[in-house]
């Protein structure tokens, strides 16, 4: 028997339950404390932030199916045609660069960012391009391992529905503009309430889900919720750069991910599994996160000691932005000539910092596989 609908936030908990969840709190927000801080004073920030987007880019398109690797994206970069499998994961770090760049010039999470995020996501040859792009569903829709109604393990909320759960949701992530409380009508009496105040890291958790179950679209209602996570990180100021990422987490345990989501809904909604499970995989990642820094910024300093000029840092730097590169590229990136770029390159080549791919005659790309090693273990 599917479940059906999801009550609105905010939600609650048992009161036992609650004195697990923060001491599991105190550990994962000094450790992405740390991680923040570390992140603020590397040489890498700036070039680091575009390949753990492209990451997080692969790893929750892959949560929906697609087999394509960091690395097959890394090595596609520089091709004119592009599957429809490339192009679903650059349409996700579009929208996850334009939705960090709202969040920092001050726009909150709201359905307007949401509807503009969908309309990028589901943008050109996309899979559920077919669909509605920026615009909320208006048929029921259902969510099961097959597409027959009779498969379904739930039935998310009717579309007439949707923007007022939206709004429910919209204040629960923003508060009311005036301060006044949400209601907890809904709720059972002596449970412990995880209202619109509550740990940003717990709220992050509960969105997502809530996100999810209110469906609101036709297609992309993973990917778009999974953003969500990244852009709230980022208005709730647990991280200052757009780093923290949790598709790599939710993407090895993805049966477990869905399962745990799906006991959030109905009229006896399970929150405590979701929680805990996301704050696990999330002080898992932020584990992942610092040691992968600690490793690009030794990394980092040990191939610029091999350079012996200003430009060869730069250049070299950038290949931790771009692994895959070209001669054009570099100099339109520096603003110098392309046989400049070219000579840099070739330089970096000869010292075993970046491996040229002399198959090539013509556009030349230039891989720096110890990037490629550090982001896919």
């Amino acid at each position: 028997m599917a479940i059906q609908g999801v009550k609105r936030l905010p939600v609650s908990i048992e009161s036992h339950q609650a004195t697990n969840l923060f001491m599991k709190l105190a550990n994962i927000s000094s450790e992405i404390g740390r991680l923040d801080e570390k992140f603020k004073r590397s040489i890498l920030k700036s070039d680091l932030k575009n390949t753990l987007a492209l990451k997080e880019s692969v790893q929750s398109t892959r949560i929906e199916g697609t087999r394509v690797t960091f690395t097959d994206m890394v090595e596609q970069s520089h091709k004119s045609e592009q599957k429809w499998e490339h192009i679903e994961v650059l349409n996700y770090q579009k929208a996850l660069t334009i939705g960090q760049e709202r969040i920092k010039n001050g726009y909150p999470l709201s359905t307007r960012l949401i509807l503009e995020l969908h309309s990028i996501l589901m943008d050109g040859a996309a899979r559920g391009t077919n669909v509605a792009k920026g615009e909320f569903r208006k048929v029921p829709n259902w969510i099961g391992p097959t597409k027959r109604f009779e498969d379904a393990v739930y039935i998310p909320i009717l579309a007439s529905d949707i923007e007022d759960y939206l709004e429910n949701w919209e204040t629960y992530a923003n508060k009311h503009p005036y301060g006044e409380k949400m209601s907890i009508s809904h709720l059972t009496q002596g449970s412990f309430i995880l209202d619109e105040d509550s740990h940003p890291l717990l709220k992050v958790a509960i969105l997502h889900a809530q996100f999810e179950s209110i469906h609101p679209f036709l297609d992309g209602n993973g990917r778009l919720g999974r953003i969500i996570i990244a852009l709230y990180m980022m208005q709730s100021k647990q991280i200052s750069s757009p780093i923290f990422f949790v598709s790599e987490e939710l993407e090895k345990q993805r049966a477990r991910y869905y399962h745990l989501l799906n006991e959030t809904r109905g009229e006896k909604p399970n929150w405590f599994n979701w929680l805990s499970f996301f704050l696990d995989a999330s002080q898992r990642m932020a584990d992942k996160l610092n040691i992968l820094l600690d490793r690009a910024e030794i990394m980092a300093m040990e191939g610029m000691k091999k350079c012996d000029t200003h430009i060869q840092k730069q250049v070299y730097l950038l290949t931790f932005r771009y692994p895959n590169t070209t001669a054009v590229q570099v100099a339109e990136q520096f603003n110098i000539a392309p046989t400049t770029a070219r000579r840099v390159l070739n330089i970096l080549d000869e010292k075993g910092l970046v491996f040229k791919d002399k198959s090539q005659k013509r556009n030349i790309e230039y891989f720096n596989y110890d990037v490629l090693d550090l982001l896919n273990n």
